[in-house]
């Protein structure tokens, strides 16, 4: 009975958190618990479990007598990698692929410069493998076991840093891959200058060479962005 409601739960929240990122309800929209439970044929506790997520995320706020309001997108948690996915899956996803993009180059340089200075010889062989499986997996269309080997060293550069906050976004770097992937907003095969960037940047890190390791890494999300240009304009 739990799993059932945690899957009822997810369909609400599934449906209701797209659309009020997609900007289908406007901000001071009210929704009534009352309304909502009639649309989704579920319990109230349903739609409460669901509401108090998107509460969480800061979409909206729930207030008794009056019902559920939908927040402006300036309240919005936009660090929430489900906020960040939703928000990709729209019709904004352009620009919302620019602003994580331009948030990426402000911090992942920076974190690989710390990260020559801090890594251990675990993460740098953690760093090494990755960068060597995103050239393994360049060619021939995996892009999807491509993806895995980049999510997982962007992880390790932000958490080799030793910096708790940067390591925090590694989340949202990795929404922002996986949409990228997902969305097609990526040549069939990744560029073969950014692949050899990583293998490079693996080296100036192991290597403990922060000056090299930070210009690196902003060549990596300089040519992110112009494959955006290109991509998704």
């Amino acid at each position: 009975m739990k799993n059932q409601g945690q899957g009822l739960h997810a369909r609400v929240l599934e449906s209701l958190g797209p659309a009020i990122t997609a900007g289908e309800y406007a901000p001071g929209t009210v929704l009534r618990t009352d309304e909502l439970e009639e649309r989704f044929e579920v319990s109230r506790t349903v739609i409460r479990e669901a509401v108090r997520v998107l509460e969480s995320m800061r979409l909206v706020t729930s207030r008794r007598r009056v019902g559920v309001t939908v927040l402006p997108t300036e309240e919005w948690n936009v660090y929430d990698p489900r906020v960040i996915r939703w928000r990709l899956a729209g019709a904004d996803r352009p620009r919302q692929l620019r602003s994580l993009t331009v948030l990426r180059s402000a911090v992942e340089p920076v974190a690989a410069g710390l990260a020559a200075r801090l890594a251990t010889p675990a993460q740098c062989a953690e760093l090494t493998e990755h960068a060597l499986g995103m050239v393994a997996t360049s060619r021939g269309q995996q892009l999807d076991r491509y993806l895995v080997h980049d999510i997982a060293f962007h992880h390790v550069i932000l958490r080799a840093s030793g910096n708790e906050m940067f390591a925090r976004l590694g989340d949202v770097v990795a929404e922002v891959l996986t949409g990228r992937t997902q969305h097609e907003v990526m040549f069939t095969d990744p560029d073969p200058a950014a692949v050899t960037l990583h293998v490079r940047v693996a080296e100036a890190v192991r290597e403990h060479d922060p000056v090299r390791a930070e210009a690196l890494t902003r060549e990596i999300t300089a040519g992110a962005m112009a494959e955006l240009d290109i991509l998704a304009p």
